[in-house]
């Protein structure tokens, strides 16, 4: 099965930039909308606009806010997706290819993660 985000919710991501090394995503949703299951590595998040999310991972949900601007680490995971908030959310996510050298999938000094 395929769980790439860009496969399994090809309404909300769209790849606008890719090489080697990274994929740039662009990721546009709207309130109440929902994305299938799907799984991120490593990557960076910018958010384009403020909106809040309610991430599925397995038996744990939380609810994440984003600001407009401000950069996030997110660890490698597999999640689902809603738009819990009243406004549109837009943002790019910079996936990175490589795997970590050391092993994690966190670095404590790289900002801040979004954990489910």
């Amino acid at each position: 099965m395929d769980d790439d985000a860009v496969s399994t919710a090809p309404d909300f991501y769209s790849v606008v930039f890719e090489n080697e090394r990274v994929r740039v995503l662009e990721y546009r949703d709207s309130p109440g909308s929902k994305t299938n299951r799907h799984r991120h590595p490593d990557s960076v998040m910018i958010p384009l606009s403020a909106f809040e999310l309610k991430l599925e991972h397995g038996s744990k949900e939380a609810d994440v806010s984003f600001e407009a601007g401000v950069v996030s680490w997110v660890p490698a995971e597999s999640h689902a997706g809603e738009n819990v908030g009243s406004t549109d959310g837009h943002a790019i996510l910079v996936e990175l290819k490589e795997p970590n050298p050391n092993g994690s999938s966190t670095d404590a000094d790289s900002g801040s993660a979004v954990d489910v």
